[in-house]
């Protein structure tokens, strides 16, 4: 039923440390992204064990072809209504592109200013040269999500969003970043658009919660973006999502009755 879950899930989901004992459990939990106050609090209502403010904004809210012009400062402004809206799940935020290549203080300072707008977790995309800097959070209190696989803000580099670790070159430098990622401190795991046998065996090996999004059905938890869940993108959907409702439709036909009602003096009424 929408809403319920695990007792033991409401009252460990803030934890990190809960979501560790959940994966050596084999409980799966569920994230969603959201970007906003009234979506995280109803995405909290319906039983979501964790919330991502991601980058994804910029291309889901902001209209923008990529992740790549997302601002720190605007990330804080959407972590901050998101953790406003939903304080009973786990908070993750993204650090955004060009707010922590350049070192491990630049990382600290950005992320010391998105858990001060609320969130718990912090995520950074990159496999083999981002260990010395989780290393340096992991030190300092910055509990860390590391992104392998398909990372939104290399799609440059890439020539577009290409599924990763298709090769058998490709998959074993994917592990050996997880490894790394892992014995540098990361607290989870992100694995994005790679193929679900290489997800699984790394989850397999992984110590800590594994989150999937296009790899397959084995990781610890799963994640999808809130546009897609709903169908606000009439457009284009993931391959690897899945559309729950057809919102963009409900909403559509539900402002065009609100638009001839007002222009048949229906709305409002007469009182």
């Amino acid at each position: 039923m929408t809403g319920q879950t695990n007792p033991n899930t409401r009252t460990s989901r803030k934890s990190i440390a809960g979501w560790d004992r959940a994966k050596h459990a084999s409980e799966v939990r569920a994230w969603i992204t959201a970007y906003d106050f009234a979506f995280a609090r109803l995405a909290q209502s319906a039983g979501i064990d964790g919330i991502l403010i991601g980058d994804s904004l910029g291309m889901t809210v902001q209209g923008e072809r990529d992740t790549l012009r997302v601002s720190l400062d605007q990330m804080i402004y959407h972590t901050e209504m998101v953790a406003r809206g939903a304080p009973l799940c786990l908070i993750m935020a993204d650090l955004p592109f060009g707010s922590f290549e350049s070192g491990p203080q630049q990382a600290f300072t950005s992320a010391a200013a998105l858990m001060k707008a609320g969130a718990d977790i912090i995520k950074l995309e990159g496999g083999a040269p981002m260990i010395e800097t989780v290393a340096f959070l992991a030190d300092r209190a910055i509990p860390i999500c590391a992104h392998i696989g398909l990372t939104p803000q290399h799609v440059r580099q890439y020539g577009g969003f290409k599924r990763q670790g298709t090769t058998e070159a490709a998959a074993a430098k994917l592990i050996a970043d997880a490894d790394a990622l892992i014995s540098a401190g990361a607290r989870m795991l992100l694995m994005e658009a790679i193929p679900s046998p290489l997800a699984a065996e790394i989850t397999k090996r992984s110590p800590i919660p594994t989150i999937g999004i296009g790899a397959g059905p084995d990781t610890d938890a799963q994640i999808l973006v809130l546009h897609d869940v709903l169908g606000l993108d009439a457009e284009y959907v993931p391959a690897f999502a899945k559309r729950y409702l057809d919102g963009a439709r409900l909403i559509t036909d539900a402002i065009g009755t609100y638009a001839e009602e007002i222009r048949n003096r229906v709305f409002p009424p007469r009182r």
